[in-house]
């Protein structure tokens, strides 16, 4: 018996080496780091220059691992540590928004150097967005002029939709808002925006956010009213937006007061309580009668299902808008509520055909229930009529309008007999 070990089997033959792309290779945003600023104290300020160098860098250096790097080099000239300070021990340029001059054409010439990278570098986008979330979230750590600098900037790619409005979630932090950084930075973003814009084009791409209702939280909770909105920034020069956000506000208010309305015509509230509700409403969020009227005829037509026969619908409409003639009545002291009442009436019966013959039935029965009076109803048919359904509807009101003009006469000679 053979007492020698056997001996193990072995592989032999080529070794592969393992291939460059399979290592992992190390994280050194420090290498990244030089390489840009080195490039960048090369070109210079010339900021055409600076975007060229860019351009042809991405091909060589690895932008989609170190986005974060380069956009803090680009806007504070080097690596930016935790709260926005600069590291100490890092190479710095002075090739960067920080270190530029504190003006809206510097501004812009740098968001053509951002805008032309991330287009020519579409997996930029998403990495500048998050940079930009960040550095609004350190803006207690940068001076006066920088944050003004990066306001200017950040406005102008809001207006050429290099950023989106969603960035400016950062802007509602807490600590940011308590220490009025929040607003005065604001003043400064919609200044240079709004410029590149106007106020329309900003409204859609806050809306487009579900920001359009949020802009008073810049403010600290005990001065989140339209007054100290529209006060602050009236005085900052930007009274467009003032006027904006207390359209806003009024719209807002408008729309609780229809879904409140509705709940408690639901509820089957008694009209006095309604009648108290809606005029505490109107004095508060100073809502003019006429407005009210709309939405109060809105509410009265929107709480029953209506029937979809045309010669039944009528005696249905008459019957539910006699029961609320009451509370129409007390929101028709002016003519103009009056006449924006008749509005109303008339665009509802056009745009649901079962109420066309229904309109002169309507009318009739809220001039002797004394919602309407004939002066605001001559008016109408006269010149203050919509073009929606309007030969049908005057033709049917014909009649009615003869009547109100003889009994008009008729009272009028009898005060003249009684003289």
């Amino acid at each position: 018996m053979n007492n020698q070990k056997q001996q193990k089997p072995t592989l032999s033959g080529q070794r592969f080496k393992t291939r460059k792309r399979d290592e992992k290779e190390r994280f050194d945003p420090t290498q990244f780091q030089d390489c840009i600023i080195q490039g960048l104290t090369e070109t210079g300020t010339d900021l055409e220059a600076v975007a060229k160098f860019l351009d042809a860098s991405g091909a060589k250096l690895d932008y989609r691992r170190y986005a974060e790097t380069l956009f803090d080099i680009l806007v504070a000239g080097g690596m930016l540590a935790p709260g926005g300070t600069l590291a100490d021990d890092m190479m710095r340029t002075d090739v960067c928004v920080f270190a530029a001059q504190e003006d809206l054409e510097t501004m812009q010439a740098f968001a053509q150097v951002f805008n032309k990278l991330i287009r020519r570098y579409k997996y930029l986008e998403k990495g500048f967005e998050d940079e930009v979330k960040k550095l609004l979230l350190f803006l207690k750590g940068f001076s006066e002029s920088e944050r003004n600098k990066l306001a200017m900037l950040t406005g102008v790619l809001l207006a050429n939709g290099t950023l989106n409005a969603s960035i400016l979630n950062s802007l509602y932090n807490e600590n940011l808002v308590k220490e009025g950084v929040s607003a005065a930075f604001a003043v400064k973003l919609f200044k240079s925006w709004i410029n590149e814009k106007d106020i329309n084009a900003v409204a859609a791409s806050l809306r487009k956010v579900s920001m359009d209702n949020r802009l008073m939280e810049l403010f600290p909770a005990n001065k989140q009213s339209v007054e100290h909105f529209t006060k602050y920034f009236t005085e900052a020069g930007l009274k467009e937006l003032s006027e904006y956000v207390r359209n806003q506000q009024t719209i807002g208010a408008r729309k609780e007061l229809q879904k409140e309305l509705q709940e408690q015509m639901s509820r089957g509230d008694p009209f006095k309580d309604i009648i108290l509700y809606v005029k505490e409403e109107m004095k508060k969020n100073n809502i003019p009668e006429p407005v009210v009227i709309g939405i109060i005829w809105s509410s009265v037509m929107s709480t029953v299902e209506w029937n979809k026969k045309e010669e039944l619908v009528a005696e249905q409409a008459i019957k539910h808008l006699k029961q609320y003639s009451p509370l129409l009545a007390a929101f028709t002291t002016q003519g103009q509520s009056e006449l924006t009442l008749l509005l109303k009436i008339q665009e509802y019966c056009y745009d649901n055909i079962h109420f066309m013959k229904a309109f002169q039935k309507i009318v009739v029965l809220f001039y002797k229930a004394e919602v309407l009076s004939e002066e605001p109803i001559l008016k109408w048919y006269k010149d203050a009529h919509v073009a929606k359904g309007k030969s049908v509807f005057l033709e049917q009101m014909k009649k009615f309008v003869e009547w109100l003009k003889n009994a008009e006469e008729e009272s009028e000679s009898e005060a003249e007999e009684g003289d």
